[in-house]
């Protein structure tokens, strides 16, 4: 588990509920595998750290996630990219989520917390070019735009239904929870393992 602030991001990573809906404190990623729900409590194991509880507001949503190639990806269509700079000094794509047609997400760049160096990136799409490795991923947000190196290997999902059903032992999650001044965590939207795709960022 660790916290985040710079970036809405993925803070509804696949998300959904009104902003007026949404708990307050300070965003933290969430990410591992389900030990148990009970009732409106997530308990998750973190890789590496202990379990952590995760409080499920009152209207909470469950995603999915659903594989997707590179040429699913087209200009305008609004997409998330952790990336890392490489050696070449071009940023390298970690994976790239889609994200929902409704969703409130505005775009932005900023550091992430999925490995050390690593950005998030929420933009609009300009186009797919070829590269020497791979392919380079244009993309246009509210203070500029990034190149992105999207390798053969790279991970590219969208958004799939899910239901609290869907939230079993051992399954892999990631959610932006909320972190009350008591230490609390919150959160009104999950995105979880199904059909052995997890979530990526």
């Amino acid at each position: 588990m660790r916290s985040i602030f710079l970036v809405g991001g993925v803070v509804a990573a696949l998300a959904t509920p009104a902003l007026a809906q949404a708990p307050q404190g300070t965003p933290t990623n969430v990410r591992g595998a389900i030990v148990k729900l009970d009732g409106q409590t997530l308990t998750v194991k973190p890789d590496g750290g202990a379990p952590v509880v995760v409080n499920l507001a009152t209207n909470y949503t469950v995603r999915t996630l659903v594989r997707k190639k590179l040429s699913d990806i087209h200009p305008g269509d609004f997409v998330g990219t952790t990336s890392v700079p490489g050696k070449d000094g071009m940023l390298h794509a970690v994976e790239v989520h889609f994200f929902p047609a409704n969703a409130t997400i505005p775009d932005s760049q900023a550091p992430w917390d999925t490995r050390p160096n690593s950005l998030m990136t929420n933009a609009h799409v300009i186009g797919v070019a070829k590269a020497a490795r791979g392919q380079v991923l244009s993309v246009d947000y509210k203070n500029g735009t990034a190149q992105v190196i999207i390798g053969p290997k790279t991970p590219i999902v969208a958004p799939g239904p899910g239901t609290p059903e869907d939230l079993k032992r051992g399954k892999a999650i990631f959610t932006v929870a909320r972190k009350g001044a008591d230490g609390t965590l919150t959160a009104t939207n999950i995105t979880v393992e199904k059909n052995g795709v997890k979530p990526p960022m």
